[in-house]
């Protein structure tokens, strides 16, 4: 019965990332930029493209460090005496019997973060102090079978989430284990030698073992997408993997000539990231998987520009800039970002790289961007990056003239995805609108095609709720079965009575934005299965100067089975006492949303949030205001009219 869950639960992970959606262009930007033999003449040799102090460089990490030392010193300090977790096998089943990923992620996440800042400290301080427990570290996290999630086990052979010793899984964290750990071989493999050279090799032989050989001689690991076509979904696991793949490669691999090979190799799975995405450079996965999609291409990109003294760079391609400006544009204020699919409505992204990858694009949005986010820090400057040591590395070395830069978010007042189907829009008086097209089969999909949020003032009002802790059943083949995935718990009508389909055939048709007009429109017909009997539903979305949006739904319906019902998520407690405008109110900014009273009859639902996901962005509760339509006609025009409450 297991094995049959295990199955469908692949089966659905495979659906949602093999879909063929849009064409996309074959670029292949790397490998157009160099081929094999070039790569083999680029690659600078005995690691001097590294520019971090070698360990016993004591003066040159007390000035690398700087204001920072005392401060990871003391985090690692906190770790001396840290008792090392073993991961159970029942931790692993857990995933099967209760879908739970905590049980086995909790204990391993807790010695990653203690050996991470245990690495960071000895660094700094350079006195040994904390060698015996790196040590410890290391030995016991060599011991593991697998350095691959339970959750993400299910695509090993057996297709069960206990690790199977006959095959070694490369996931994001087993990745991100192997990058920091080649790191961590890299700067004390000389200093584990003094206590026993067992513990380095041990070391080494574990990362060719399960990152190196593995790498090279599989092509089947889905996130390498060596099969796949321009329009075959890759997600943010391409480049978050291969980024660790070539870190391990860089600073293991002795042998120049299969050294550049695997540097290939990951250019040739990279481009396939870069194919998928659009020119316009909108992030499907939203704001929240940003920094692990756009964000780990360039900490990709700019690793291979280090390692081949920038010969091998394509900084310079408008897409790459347009990927990268994505998250800065998609940030409404006050930590609150515009937040489709899977993404948190709150966040930002990690100032650091989006500095780092600003510099590298010459985007002074980005850079001025990061330097907003770095001064909203509440206890001051957060630049470590746990177990992605490059990226610690990288925001000390680039610290001080991200604090000099000034602070500024991005001015425009639209922003308009043309193939990614987003659409931003702003007023002077303090309207944030946000609306998207798209299809059904988006990565971290929702059906959600013409949903829209609305800020006031940068307070969300009308919302997208988001997604709330991942078990099991998120990426399975029950996921649509959760409610904040449907349709119906979005901005959107139920047709008929029904609510959208998941798949890439359910898709929008007829986008069209006027920056002119500030009008944004689509037919979300084509989102909805044969038997809601809908010919078009042509919504439009319109943000007027004197601060008010109003929406238009024109629809023709082929029969009729139900009352038509717009929904509207808000975690404003809709205020219906009078008739024909609804009030929503959250932390003195409040709107009102005016509706025809013939057309329609109001109501609302509450929704308890005890998932902490969701409650520590919306709190206790969140509300579904429903306008069900009073009469039941094949054709019609509704008009829903917001505004500030003055």
């Amino acid at each position: 019965m297991k094995t049959n869950l295990f199955n469908k639960v692949l089966l659905l992970v495979c659906l949602l990332l093999s879909f063929q959606l849009y064409a996309h262009d074959y670029r292949n930007l790397l490998q157009k930029k160099a081929s094999l033999e070039i790569v083999k003449t680029s690659l600078v040799t005995n690691k001097q493209w590294i520019k971090y102090p070698n360990y016993t460089d004591r003066a040159g990490w007390d000035k690398y460090t700087s204001t920072f030392k005392t401060e990871l010193i003391q985090l690692g300090e906190k770790h001396l005496n840290y008792e090392w977790k073993v991961v159970t096998a029942t931790d692993y089943l857990e995933f099967e019997s209760s879908g739970s990923r905590v049980a086995m992620e909790k204990p391993f996440t807790s010695n990653l973060t203690a050996l991470s800042n245990l690495v960071m400290a000895e660094l700094s301080e350079g006195k040994g102090r904390f060698i015996p427990q790196i040590i410890n570290g290391v030995w016991q996290t060599c011991e593991m079978s697998s350095w691959a999630l339970s959750a993400h086990l299910v695509t090993q052979k057996s297709r069960r989430s206990l690790p199977d010793f006959n095959e070694q899984l490369i996931d994001l964290t087993a990745g991100d284990l192997g990058s920091f750990l080649s790191w961590t071989y890299y700067f004390f493999n000389k200093e584990f030698d003094k206590s026993n050279p067992i513990i380095s090799k041990k070391l080494r032989k574990n990362l060719q073992d399960r990152i190196l050989d593995p790498y090279m001689e599989r092509s089947d690991y889905w996130w390498q997408a060596f099969n796949a076509q321009p329009s075959t979904m890759v997600n943010n696991w391409n480049p978050w993997c291969n980024f660790n793949m070539l870190t391990c490669y860089l600073l293991l691999e002795e042998n120049p000539i299969k050294q550049a090979k695997a540097v290939y190799r990951t250019m040739e799975s990279v481009d396939k990231f870069i194919n998928y995405n659009h020119e316009d450079g909108g992030c499907e996965e939203g704001p929240s998987y940003w920094g692990h999609a756009a964000g780990k291409m360039y900490d990709y990109l700019q690793l291979l520009s280090n390692a081949t003294n920038g010969k091998i760079s394509i900084f310079n391609e408008p897409i790459i800039k347009n990927m990268g400006e994505y998250i800065a544009k998609s940030y409404v204020g006050n930590g609150w970002v515009v937040n489709f699919a899977d993404a948190s409505a709150k966040g930002g992204g990690e100032a650091g790289a989006i500095y780092r990858y600003g510099l590298a694009v010459k985007s002074t949005d980005m850079q001025s961007f990061a330097a907003y986010l770095i001064s909203r820090e509440k206890n001051g400057d957060d630049i470590n990056a746990g177990r992605d040591i490059f990226r610690t590395l990288e925001n000390i070395a680039n610290h001080n003239s991200l604090i000099q830069t000034k602070a500024a978010l991005p001015q425009n007042t639209y922003a308009w995805y043309p193939q990614t189907q987003f659409c931003y829009m702003k007023t002077s008086n303090g309207l944030f609108f946000a609306a998207k097209a798209g299809y059904n089969a988006e990565s971290h999909n929702h059906n959600d095609v013409g949903t829209f949020s609305l800020y006031l003032d940068a307070m969300p009002l009308i919302i997208d709720v988001g997604v709330g802790t991942y078990t099991r059943q998120t990426f399975s083949n029950e996921r649509y079965s959760i409610w904040s995935m449907q349709s119906n718990y979005h901005n959107l009508p139920m047709i008929n009575g029904l609510p959208q389909q998941f798949g890439a055939e359910y898709k929008a048709k007829n986008v069209v934005f006027d920056s002119l007009k500030h009008i944004f429109s689509l037919d979300m017909a084509g989102a909805y299965s044969k038997d809601v009997f809908v010919d078009t539903w042509n919504r439009k979305y319109e943000l007027v100067s004197d601060n008010a949006l109003i929406i238009t739904d024109q629809f023709e319906l082929k029969d009729l089975k139900e009352a038509n019902q717009i929904n509207f998520m808000t975690w404003g407690k809709p205020n219906l006492s009078t008739v024909g405008s609804v009030i929503i109110e959250k932390e003195s900014k409040a709107i009102i949303l005016k509706y025809n009273p013939t057309d329609f009859i109001a109501s609302y639902d509450v929704i308890p949030q005890t998932d902490p996901r969701l409650s520590n962005v919306w709190g206790k509760e969140l509300y579904r205001l429903k306008l069900v339509a009073k009469k039941i006609s094949k054709t019609g025009t509704y008009t829903y009219q917001i505004t500030p409450k003055k």
